[in-house]
């Protein structure tokens, strides 16, 4: 049996210099990109999901970026379907596939798979999306906390897809959605598979971030006031002006798109929408940190050493990446 062909994940926190590094390794290995990121999968979304600019884009294309309109969802189960597609055209071609972004669980589904979850019911989504507007968000993780704790605990309170999601799988099934998970992953080490054959890939795994995680907080805060300042508002001024757009869609829900549209809507003043904007982004970055903390063999890089690219193709070479 032939060796596994390699795979790059290069992934990391918001706003830590993922792609700058992920293009600088296109430059001296045969890599091609492969966007892993649910917010740059969005058009005409682009100063608020930090998306490289047209010019970047033309010089070191990216796959999965643009591919849906925001009045559209993208999923986990989506984005593993596209990226297999994607690596194994790369592969073809004899180059390595190069995967950098940071939602941490369009990784994990692409490396262990995804739980087999029954269909969704429109009658009981439509119900619990209903009490999540009378009752609120609050309620719903309080519903999941009884009767999914795991769930409850991986899940944030404010996110209302994921909380009606994992409520409908247990409504509808009467198996909660970690139940689900258990016995595929259990009817997986029966059948003799490991969690990386749903991969077939030889895969080295770096994530990048600064040590300090104060410089880090001032990333964000910059960044956020640089989107303001190249027309983030205009942006989501002109999402607002489409009939089929709302602010529950997951597009709007992305990280400081919620923000600026509470602000469009005379929810939020100016200072309030950039001072939650940054809150939610550091909210975020700390999410990842988590996922990458739990990360098996990851390797890991200071944003702020000068020698990163050195240091990554040394690592490469010991993980047999490099031939």
């Amino acid at each position: 049996m032939s060796a596994k062909p390699p795979a790059i994940f290069l992934m990391g926190p918001t706003a830590a210099g993922k792609t700058d590094l992920a293009i600088e390794l296109t430059k001296v290995l045969p890599c091609e990109l492969i966007s892993v990121d649910s917010a740059l999968v969005y058009r005409g979304m682009d100063i608020g999901t930090a998306k490289p600019s047209k010019a970047v884009l033309a010089a070191h294309p990216h796959r999965l970026i643009d591919i849906i309109d925001p009045a559209e969802s993208y999923s986990a189960k989506r984005f593993c379907t596209d990226a297999h597609e994607a690596m194994a055209e790369i592969t073809a071609r004899g180059k390595i596939p190069l995967l950098v972004g940071g939602t941490m669980l369009y990784y994990k589904a692409l490396v262990e798979g995804l739980a087999d979850m029954p269909a969704a019911d429109p009658s009981v989504r439509a119900e619990l999306e209903a009490q999540a507007g009378t009752l609120g968000l609050a309620e719903l993780h309080r519903q999941l906390a009884e009767v999914d704790p795991e769930s409850a605990a991986r899940i944030h309170p404010n996110d209302p897809q994921r909380l009606v999601r994992a409520l409908e799988v247990y409504r509808v099934s009467g198996q909660t959605m970690t139940a689900h998970r258990q016995r595929q992953f259990a009817e997986s080490r029966g059948a003799d598979a490991s969690a990386g054959e749903h991969l077939p890939y030889t895969v080295a795994s770096l994530a990048i971030a600064p040590t300090d995680r104060h410089i880090l907080h001032e990333r964000i805060a910059l960044r956020f006031s640089q989107m303001l300042e190249q027309g983030f508002v205009d942006e989501v001024r002109t999402l607002r002006a489409r009939s089929d757009l709302h602010a529950e869609l997951p597009s709007i829900r992305a990280v400081g798109y919620r923000q600026v549209w509470d602000y469009l809507d005379g929810k939020l003043s100016e200072n309030e929408m950039r001072e939650r904007g940054i809150i939610a982004t550091r909210q975020l970055a700390k999410r990842q940190f988590t996922w990458l903390r739990g990360w098996e063999g990851v390797h890991w890089l200071d944003s702020l050493a000068c020698d990163n690219l050195s240091r990554t193709l040394k690592y490469l070479g010991t993980v047999s990446i490099l031939s």
